[in-house]
């Protein structure tokens, strides 16, 4: 007995040192050969390697001449939480077959790979639970209803916990989550009320999911009163967990002052943590602030998971900063991150709107697999791009390769036929839209036509395109029309519209901004400080403008006619220079240039 601790032990470490699958190979070897494969203790070994390489078990498996239900139990779970959920159904088939009689623990693993399955069929598993006498045991109600609701059948998850005689906070929290995968966050706070009122405890894990509820619904105050009575007050532990889930719903409700002061007061962070304020960052627009903090983690030792860098990529792409992405990218390829279809689409992104549209087709023509995302950010980046041609052919190979296009792609590829002057290419392509993939527009989509009909001066086709849309017309879509008078000089049908705009919007300084440069063009001097005036008179300002310029991978932000940064004076010189030599050349300035420069002053 000495002997087989000692073996077992040797061999233990043998697999806890696995690091790569040819390690794992050797040390198999040795388990054949010497006659021990057969031996549950060292199958559970193998379980636990670090390579997670799991088509080992299920073919030692068919070796062992008592296949022990713990050990089933054991792969099983292995599978749910791998990369390859759909196996642990495989592995359920193999235990029966091996005519394995299931216990109260083979359920709740094995329905635990639904989170990860959601086209898969539950009722299956719930005909084997029943014919095992089971479905009347808490922990299996508990992972039924998760499933049910995890693979979209809400209404028979509900049903499940009704008929739950002991609806624990396990019970409750199930049904929560739930109603969130499927997009039910009103449901889903309407559920945490109700386990409130039934006097069921109420703890950390579910305090998380009704945080992620309230940051769906950008419920703010609901948000701020769970802060309040269960995380200040103690009831409910502030660990990393719930910390990370304040911090996300400050933050998608637009409070990011409130996201950084808990982030800083949390006890302890994590990968999580950082993430959430990161993503935060980026959801308030605050691009440089989000790079700000993705250096500082690093700098602090933590180092970036895939999402953490699809984060800072699409800040990289927001800001233009494309020395920072390029070095996103070299760590990348340097940690061996693999490039998954969330990751590889914010690298396409951010090289097409940092202006590398060659770079980004590399990236693109490279990734392992393309998803709807993907082929929608390549499209829109040549249509950004102005190639409207390789962005409509581009549409065409995604159709052919099978994947299905969505709203967002159909917007790229009418914005590039706009900018081309693809008239007759975007009137198909929004017929196509509605007819063929049964896809109804929305407002941004009847824009398109608009711009694409005005930039080809086809006005009386927009104005019946815009009386026949189905909902109001948004300032967007009216100001794609002026755009297009703009452009062709209509400027009696731009005066009307004009003057529209104002009364829709009529606190937006750049409406009267607009039909003033409106009637600068017609050189009607009196109209066009009338409208100044008036905008003067209402009270309204116009917001400064404000831009980044990346230099040596630092990020700087000019606002106009600020003179904070440190480098104002000396772009203050250069703008006074290149305007005196402009006048110099006898630059004939655009009069529209000269409107918005005396309208800042």
């Amino acid at each position: 007995m000495p002997k087989f601790a000692t073996l077992h032990h040797s061999i233990l470490r043998c697999f806890h040192k696995c690091g790569t699958v040819d390690h794992l190979n050797q040390t198999t070897a040795i388990l054949i050969t010497s006659g021990l494969s057969h031996h549950a203790f060292f199958l559970a070994d193998l379980l636990r390697s670090p390579t997670k390489d799991l088509g080992y078990p299920l073919l030692l498996f068919d070796r062992l001449a008592t296949p022990y239900i713990f050990l089933w139990n054991a792969i099983i779970r292995s599978f749910s939480g791998s990369p390859q959920p759909q196996m642990a159904l495989v592995a359920y088939s193999r235990l029966r077959n091996h005519s394995v009689v299931p216990d109260r623990h083979t359920f709740p693993v094995l329905l635990r790979s639904f989170s990860k399955l959601r086209n898969e069929n539950p009722f299956q598993f719930y005909v084997h639970i029943v014919k095992f006498g089971m479905d009347f045991d808490a922990f299996v109600q508990n992972s039924l209803v998760s499933a049910f609701a995890n693979c979209g059948f809400v209404e028979c998850s509900r049903r499940l916990f009704t008929e739950n005689a002991k609806k624990d906070a396990i019970s409750w929290t199930a049904l929560i989550n739930g109603c969130l995968r499927n997009g039910r966050a009103a449901e889903a706070l309407e559920c945490f009320l109700g386990m409130r009122s039934s006097g069921v405890e109420v703890d950390e894990v579910t305090i998380v999911s009704v945080l992620c509820a309230a940051a769906m619904l950008r419920d703010v105050w609901f948000g701020k009163w769970v802060h309040g009575f269960y995380v200040l007050s103690g009831r409910v532990i502030w660990d990393v967990y719930v910390g990370s889930a304040l911090v996300d719903m400050y933050s998608k409700c637009g409070y990011c002052v409130d996201a950084v002061k808990v982030f800083n007061e949390m006890p302890t962070r994590n990968l999580v943590s950082w993430g959430a304020l990161i993503a935060g960052y980026v959801q308030c627009n605050r691009y440089n602030k989000a790079l700000e903090v993705f250096q500082e983690m690093i700098i602090q030792g933590f180092e970036p998971n895939q999402s953490l860098v699809t984060s800072a990529l699409t800040a990289c792409a927001q800001l233009g900063a494309l020395d920072q992405g390029r070095w996103l990218h070299r760590y990348i390829d340097r940690n061996k991150l693999e490039l998954n279809l969330k990751l590889g689409t914010a690298l396409v992104d951010m090289y097409s709107k940092c202006g590398c549209i060659d770079e980004a087709l590399f990236v693109f023509e490279n990734l392992p697999a393309k998803d709807v995302y993907s082929w929608t950010a390549m499209i829109n980046g040549l249509a950004m791009h102005g190639d409207a041609l390789s962005s409509l052919n581009l549409f065409s190979q995604m159709v052919r390769s099978g994947v299905r296009p969505n709203g967002v792609t159909f917007l790229g590829v009418l914005s590039a036929c706009a900018h081309g002057g693809l008239v007759d290419e975007g009137l198909e392509l929004f017929r196509l839209m509605r007819c063929d993939y049964h896809l109804e527009p929305k407002v941004d989509h009847y824009g398109c036509m608009v711009d694409l009909q005005g930039r080809a001066g086809r006005l009386e086709d927009a104005i019946k395109f815009i009386e026949s849309m189905p909902m109001e017309p948004t300032p967007g879509v009216w100001g794609a029309l002026f755009n297009g008078c703009m452009i062709h000089k209509a400027c009696e049908l731009g005066e009307q519209i004009g003057n529209h705009l104002i009364k829709l919007q009529p606190h937006h300084s750049g409406r009267y901004i607009l039909l003033a440069n409106l009637y600068s063009r017609r050189r009607n001097w009196e109209a066009a400080a009338n409208v100044r005036r008036l905008m003067k008179g209402k009270g309204v300002d116009k917001s400064p403008g404000c831009s980044w310029i990346e230099v040596n991978g630092v990020i700087h932000e000019f606002i106009a006619f600020d003179e904070s940064h440190t480098e104002s004076i000396h772009a203050y010189v250069m703008l006074e220079s290149v305007t005196a030599q402009l006048k110099l050349a006898t630059y004939d300035l655009d009069s529209n240039i000269l409107t918005f420069a005396i309208d800042g002053e």
